[in-house]
Parts: structure tokens; sequence; C-alpha cells
């Protein structure tokens, strides 16, 4: 049987049916281009009136007359005014135009970029968070990430993973160091390197919670902060971190800051501190901070043994006791304070024997800053001489009964060579500049919850305080005034704190005789009346 051809209709009408369609797909846009005023102003309306009806019936029974009344007045008011009823219509037509406008779409999931990443990241994490034995896998390969990571994620503009939530199979050993280290580096290097992470381990729902971190601020610069006697800023850090917040001037305004404040004193827990960090990481911009700090309130002794001339700008000021950069001054001056912390704990046990108060001249603070010990060590070890740290045996173990405080300052290359003594009675520790999680865990006792990044400003760093929490540390920027690298601001800011008081026409050599202001305080008695 011949096969009947198609009508010509049928068979030759498909290109006109196409143009047919694709006429008619143009006249629906133009009229939706022309007719969209329109449109959005009646969807307005209808928005509208849909809230006004929501509002009516939210409205309590014994108020609607008095609604009814209020909008009687004002549709009076409107039609008595010369061009009342004109005006009314312009501002609802307004109105209806601004609430009918079209409105980008909320974005509820990732895209095509964002959902490899996340895939990625699954996919790296499924050796760390899966056996060979378990039957039904949390992770596994070409398994679902959504199950694993949810919807607790997200992302900045250029498409960086800045939180993740993980939940962990609950046989994950997530109380081991070494685990969870592992799982933080494999994080860290699939979310985007040159940022601080903070890793958050929930052990009891078996979550992981990964945020990344904003910078610290670096324009803080020294100033008076507000705080008690005995108490001493050593650094801020996250607002969350803590639960105090000091007033500071940060830049021309003034902020609320959150400081990591370290307690000083006879009822101190940590009274000796311990900063440590490599060459420029800002461990001096901390001892200068700290003296300035402690002059307010007490006096201060500064021996430096990087002879670089870093504390020059205290000599001769009122509180500094002596600034010494040579082995002999250096041994003279700690020995006079040994001795020095010895008379007050005689005096201070002679006044509560007798029942009278303390004497005057024992209770202003006395601060001790070491900087760079290693050094005289090296130095006393080649001239046969008796190493400076030995002599601070006795103001680390009754420091904190005298008023006495001690402030070490090294780098990791001579960790080695402090004493025993400096290493167990400074329990309040700081380790600043780019530091590894093995450097930064010796000296903190503790791991931080943090990825360190290799590149970042002097001064900062993390700090702890006796058995508390690893935190985060950015010290003021408190350079030398006297270097021409400093800026007229910040040499403003730190000369302003400095106390009064001429300086010597000579300064003090190594070896010489001690300062006016040494004699005085080793030879005045130790009256225990007061």
């Amino acid at each position: 049987m011949a096969r009947r051809p198609l009508p010509r209709i049928l068979s030759s009408g498909g290109a006109s049916i196409t143009r047919s369609r694709e006429i008619a797909r143009t006249a629906a846009d133009n009229a939706t281009d022309v007719l969209h005023p329109l449109i959005a102003v009646t969807r307005g309306l209808r928005l509208l009136a849909a809230a006004g009806r929501q509002k009516w019936a939210a409205t309590p029974r014994d108020r609607r007359g008095h609604v009814l009344f209020l909008v009687a007045a004002c549709v009076l008011v409107v039609a008595l005014i010369p061009y009342g009823p004109l005006l009314a219509l312009i501002a609802v037509m307004g109105a209806a135009a601004w609430r009918g406008r079209e409105r980008t779409p909320a974005k509820t999931g990732p895209d095509e970029a964002e959902t490899a990443r996340l895939r990625a990241l699954y996919e790296a994490l499924v050796p760390h968070f899966s056996t060979a034995d378990d039957p039904g896998p949390l992770f596994s390969r070409g398994g679902d990430w959504e199950e694993a990571f949810g919807t607790s994620y997200a992302f900045d503009a250029d498409g960086r993973l800045t939180r993740l939530q993980v939940r962990y199979p609950a046989y994950f050993t997530d109380g081991e160091p070494d685990c969870r280290a592992r799982v933080e580096q494999v994080l860290h290097a699939k979310s985007g390197r040159g940022r601080e992470y903070h890793f958050a381990w929930d052990e009891e729902s078996n979550h992981l919670l990964m945020t990344v971190l904003a910078a610290l601020p670096t324009t803080i610069a020294a100033q008076r902060f507000v705080t008690a006697p005995g108490e001493t800023v050593l650094g801020f850090t996250d607002a969350d971190a803590v639960q105090r917040t000091v007033p500071v001037r940060d830049g021309d305004v003034t902020r609320d800051a959150s400081p990591v404040i370290w307690r000083t004193g006879s009822r101190s827990t940590e009274p000796h501190l311990l900063a440590v960090g490599h060459p420029g990481s800002g461990t001096t911009t901390l001892m200068r901070s700290l003296a300035l700090q402690a002059l307010q309130y007490g006096d201060v002794l500064v021996v430096e043994g990087g002879g670089t001339g870093e504390y020059g700008f205290l000599t001769g000021r009122d509180g500094v006791l002596a600034v010494e950069c040579g082995l002999a001054g250096a041994l003279s001056t700690l020995e006079w304070a040994a001795h020095e912390t010895e008379r007050r704990l005689i005096a201070a046990n002679r006044a509560r024997q007798s029942g009278h108060p303390e004497p005057e001249d024992i209770k202003r603070p006395l601060w001790i800053l070491l900087d760079r010990p290693s050094v005289f060590g090296h130095l006393a070890a080649a001239d046969g001489r008796q190493d400076p740290q030995e002599l601070l045996e006795v103001p680390l173990r009754h420091g904190r009964a005298a008023g006495v405080t001690v402030v070490v300052a090294d780098q990791f290359d001579s960790l080695d060579t402090l004493t025993e003594a400096v290493r167990t009675r400074t329990r309040a520790r700081a380790v600043l500049g780019p530091a590894t999680r093995e450097e930064a865990e010796s000296v903190l006792g503790a791991s931080p919850h943090t990825t360190p990044t290799p590149d970042v400003p002097p001064g900062r760093g993390y700090a702890r305080l006796g058995t508390g929490p690893v935190l985060r540390l950015q010290v003021p920027a408190t350079p030398d005034p006297h270097d021409g690298a400093t800026s007229e601001a910040h040499r403003e800011a730190v000369l302003d704190l400095l106390p009064g008081g001429p300086a010597p026409a000579t300064p003090v050599e190594s070896g010489a005789a001690e300062p006016k202001r040494l004699d005085a305080l080793v030879t005045a008695p130790a009256v225990a009346e007061g």
C-alpha cells in the first residue's frame, strides 16, 4: 500500500509555526515592558490591602472604633485641604509602586562553584572520618556531602568559605590533639590559606564548627587604659573571647575594645610573665607597653640584653630606677632587686607581727623587665661570672608577696638557656610573631584553637594566663620614640605617657655606681611601724 503524503499545511508549515511563536513571544515581552509600571502598582496595591487586612485583624475589638474614627478624620482632612485628594492619590500610587517593585530573589543554595568546593572538601575529609567496617558511613567516596555539612555553611563575595559546620561520626577520636590537628590542617588547606580559622569542637554533639576570624586591629596605639591598680593590658583580642571592654582611641575615633587583662600583685595567680617570639615579632614593643603602664603606679627596672638602646627614652624619668645594657650593670641591678625583695618581705612580716599597716616604702609595686637574658648568660659564661638569671630566683619565688613583678622576654632559639626558675615561675605567657603550632604549644602549654598565619604584623600572637584559654593578642603600637622610623602620632602617644623628671646629664655606665634612686631605696630603713 502506497504511503499517502501529509497535507501541505502540516508538511511545510513548521517554519511558519515557529515564526508565529517568536512573534507572539516578542509581543508578550513588549507588552510586559509597557505594562510593567501598571503591574507593579497593581501588585503593590494588593500587598498594601493584604497588610491592611492583617492590621485590622490584629487590632482588638474594643479599639476598632477608635481606629475607624481616626481614619475617617484623616479622610475628612485630606478632602478639605486644597489638592488633598490628588496628593493622597499620588502618595498611594507611589507607596504601591515601591511596595510592588521586583526584588532580587534570595539565594537558596550554593552555586556550581560553591558546590564543587564543598564536594572537594567532603572528599578530602573521607580518610579521616571513615573506617572500612562502618556499615553506614557518614563519609564515603562519592557520598552525599549535604548529609555531613547540611546547610551550616557560608561563603564570602569571592566564593571562599567563611563558616562551615561538620558533623562527624561518633567513633572519631576527637579527644586526641593529633587527630584534631590533621582535620584542621585539611580544612585550612582546602578552605584557603592566608586567613586565620577558628575551630570549635563539640565532642558531645560530634560537631566541628570552623569560622574565619577577622584580623585584629593594629591601629590602637599606646595610651592610658581604663584599668584598676594591679591590672595591666597586654593587648586586645576578639570580642567574644572576653567579657570586658575598655574605651580606646583608635585613630581619630573612640570605641570599645576587648582587652587581655593581666592582674599582678599579692592576689594574682600569675604574678610573672614570659614573652617569646622571633626577631621582629614585637616582644620589645610589649615590654615598652608594660613599662609605660607600670610607671603609672610603680617603679621600673629595665635590663636590656640586646644592647640596641630600645629603652633609652625611659632613662632619667620618675619611677625608672635604672636602664642597664651591660653585664656589670645588669648583675648589680638584679642583685639589688633580690635584696629589695627580701627587704620588703621582712618589713611586711614585721608590720603584720606588730599589728601595724605595711610601710609606705614597700607598697609601691616594683617591676623588673628583663629583655634577652640569654645574651647576658653567654657573656657571663665567657667572663666567668654569675648568670643574671640566677639572681631572679628570689624575685620570682617571693615577688608576689613582696609586690615585685618580673617580666622576661626572649627568642625561641634561646628557650633552652632560660633557667628552671624562669620557666616554672612565669605562669603568664605570650607568644608573638609567626610561630608554628608546636612552638606556640611549647610556650603556652596548650595548642591554640586557630591556625597560625605565616605573615603577621608586629605584636600579633597569642596569650595565656595560667591555665586559662589561649587568646589571640595584638599588642598596642608602642615604638621607640627616638627611632627615626617612628611616626609622629606614635611618638607623641608614647611621650605623653612618660612621667616627668629631667634626663640625667650623663648616662649611667655599666659597672658604675647605682642611681640615687637605688641608693635611697637600699639605705632606707624598713620601719615596721610605718
